[in-house]
């Protein structure tokens, strides 16, 4: 498991190492010191006389690389600051599949919706989602049917602890 902090603090962690070593303290004294186990002092001992300085230095983070540059993120957030219908959209509302579309559509990046809705969120934005409804919605005919037939159909209907005979 990797040590906490980050990678120029763990660097000079390192270099302590070396130089306590280097003034005489034993290996194990500095594992003590440093809170670290005694064999990983030895790793950056051995390491520190194969390559010198160069075998204590930091190496890059791992992990995936940004899907955006920092100047393409500002970009995607100046964009959502604006309306969507801006953009080509019929409605103004911004959901992460549009998101993903558009930035798909001017920075040439895929995004899965998904993600992108846990990117929005941590900068503090909020996918909306559109209120599914269907296009051939009569509002005048449910009102009339819930106001003339359901009373109808819930008379039929035998009440509770009673057997029809």
């Amino acid at each position: 498991m990797r040590s906490k902090g980050t990678a120029q603090e763990l660097e000079a962690r390192r270099r302590l190492a070396a130089a306590r070593c280097g003034e005489g303290w034993t290996q194990v004294e500095v594992a003590a010191f440093l809170g670290v186990h005694p064999v990983t002092v030895a790793k950056w001992m051995a390491r520190h006389r194969a390559a010198g300085d160069a075998g204590l230095a930091a190496k890059p983070t791992p992990g995936r690389p940004r899907f955006l540059s920092p100047a393409q993120e500002r970009r995607v957030l100046r964009w959502l600051d604006q309306k969507p219908t801006a953009h080509g959209f019929r409605t103004d509302r911004w959901t992460s599949r549009r998101v993903a579309d558009l930035i798909r559509r001017k920075l040439g990046v895929n995004f899965h919706p998904d993600y992108l809705r846990a990117w929005m969120r941590g900068r503090g934005l909020s996918p909306q989602k559109p209120r599914r409804r269907a296009k051939q919605k009569n509002q005048p005919a449910i009102d009339g049917w819930v106001k003339t037939d359901w009373p109808r159909i819930e008379k039929k209907r035998p009440k509770p602890g009673r057997t029809s005979s």
